[in-house]
């Protein structure tokens, strides 16, 4: 599956619960949460338009990095 980086605004394990319950709710996907980078790896066939949809409902700024290898 096609992995991919993006910068989600997180300071707090509240906020990087709400990121995984959003994730989990899409299904499909499996990912990483690095909190004190403010990083999420995803792992999906879901498009990134899609991904970056389902983590901005947790309301926190979220960027795109890139494809990551």
């Amino acid at each position: 599956m096609p992995k991919h980086e993006f910068f989600v605004e997180m300071t707090c394990e509240g906020c990087s619960n709400a990121v995984a319950r959003v994730l989990n709710k899409l299904g499909g996907v499996e990912f990483e949460i690095d909190l004190p980078n403010k990083k999420v790896v995803i792992d999906s066939e879901h498009s990134v338009d899609t991904l970056l949809e389902t983590l901005k409902k947790t309301g926190k700024t979220v960027n795109y990095i890139g494809p990551k290898e």
